[in-house]
């Protein structure tokens, strides 16, 4: 059963703050492992990886790189329906994602000023994949197929192998995102590859993809020498409704995101008390019957929340406070509430519109800002795999109109060789 809170009573505020400052990372300090690591792949390159993937791993590389033929087989070892999924969803993901592709743009200004910008894709991305039960083709479409619509020339895999093997559907996935670079290697071992190189792999610009806390760390510790998406939390979603949907339907959304670790977190905001103690039953009734009970209940128990407020109105600070990173407005018109909704990673509108669609075949990206990062970050897109170059043109028309002013304001800040570079133009006529 998740806490329950009523944002009328006196304690409301504290309360409030306490769930939402609560530590959901582990708070598990790997840094100096994972610069160990770092410094270890850096020094020894192709060994140092083998020996981790062997030693974490349990699995002794004979070769570093996939073979090419086995993604082109894996299509073999996958169910026609997954594959037909699949299709679908790579379809949908590279239509959405194609629409957020930004135009260059040139323009003259009144004093003769030709100015711009041109957007131009990285050269290459490395994608991390995590293996074994957090095995997610979903996540490579995600990352992959928006890098390949910006126009990245080399997308790279990596993915720990289970059991000396990569999930098929994986495979599959990589193929129809145009990935034929795939590396046997995970953990921090493997972000250290990609941000450095090795014998074998080249190094790339940019890494993203989830991963566990040792993961994150080596992203975190590599960010200056490669670009990276971000340091991605546990996942969350919160659900405002005003009881017009099934109690059971609410309740499958919240364990939708409690099932996937145990420091998830679930929250159910809504006007409806009666209503909120059917979703907490069929919350409860629901976990019994989950593959992942163990998981999802303790995300359910620690982390969940069911929130009464008096208006439905009233949820849009509460929403805001918490900036979610999946947030379902379960209600009959959600349209004033889209309207004063200022932070959330994605918004899924309507009783009929589960976040689990987002997920999976939608279309928009589900790699999306989490500890309440929604606040001044968004979702995966095009432009995280774009770079923007600014274009400037004086002529001497506009040199004389402007260029004065621009010597008296780098005299002001005392640096006379940047006065000196514009005055010697003006001078020369």
């Amino acid at each position: 059963m998740a806490r329950r809170l009523d944002a009328q009573a006196p304690e409301f505020d504290r309360a409030f703050r306490d769930l939402l400052s609560r530590d959901r990372g582990g708070g598990a300090n790997v840094s100096a492992a994972v610069r160990a690591i770092i410094a270890d792949v850096r020094a020894r390159g192709d060994a140092a990886v083998r020996d981790y993937t062997e030693r974490f791993d349990k699995v002794k590389l004979d070769a570093i790189r996939l073979p090419e033929a086995e993604i082109d087989a894996a299509d073999s070892r996958c169910n026609p329906e997954e594959l037909e999924a699949l299709d679908i969803a790579a379809q949908r993901i590279e239509a959405y994602h194609r629409r957020q592709l930004p135009t260059d743009e040139r323009y003259a200004d009144e004093s003769g000023t030709e100015l711009g910008w041109r957007w131009t894709s990285l050269d290459s991305v490395g994608l991390y994949v995590p293996g074994g039960t957090a095995s997610y083709p979903s996540s490579v479409l995600m990352n992959a197929v928006p890098a390949r619509v910006a126009g990245v020339a080399r997308i790279v895999m990596t993915t720990p192998p289970s059991g000396g093997r990569i999930n098929p559907l994986v495979l599959a996935a990589a193929k129809r995102a145009g990935i034929t670079e795939v590396y046997r290697i995970g953990g921090a071992q493997a972000v250290a590859a990609l941000a450095f190189g090795t014998e074998t792999i080249a190094p790339v610009d940019k890494i993203v993809g989830p991963g566990n806390v040792y993961v994150a760390a080596a992203k975190r510790e590599v960010f200056g020498t490669v670009g990276i998406d971000s340091i991605a939390g546990p996942s969350e979603i919160l659900v405002v409704t005003d009881g017009s949907a099934s109690p059971d339907w609410i309740a499958a959304d919240l364990l939708s995101q409690a099932e996937h670790d145990a420091s998830s977190q679930s929250i159910l905001i809504t006007n409806d008390r009666g209503f909120a103690d059917l979703v907490d039953s069929a919350a409860s009734r629901m976990l019994e019957s989950l593959p992942r009970k163990a998981i999802a209940g303790a995300s359910w128990r620690d982390n969940g929340a069911i929130v009464t407020v008096a208006r439905l109105e009233d949820a849009v600070a509460l929403i805001d406070r918490i900036a979610p990173e999946h947030l379902e407005l379960a209600v009959r018109d959600p349209e004033p509430l889209l309207r004063r909704v200022r932070h959330a990673g994605a918004i899924f509108l309507g009783t009929r519109t589960p976040e689990a669609m987002g997920d999976y075949i939608a279309g928009p990206n589900h790699v999306l800002p989490t500890s309440r990062t929604a606040r001044f970050s968004s979702g995966l897109s095009v432009l995280d795999f774009l770079k923007r170059t600014t274009l400037l043109s004086c002529s001497g028309n506009a040199l004389k109109a402007l260029g004065p002013k621009a010597v008296d304001l780098a005299r002001a800040e005392g640096l006379d060789a940047h006065a000196v570079s514009i005055a010697v133009r003006l001078d020369d006529g």
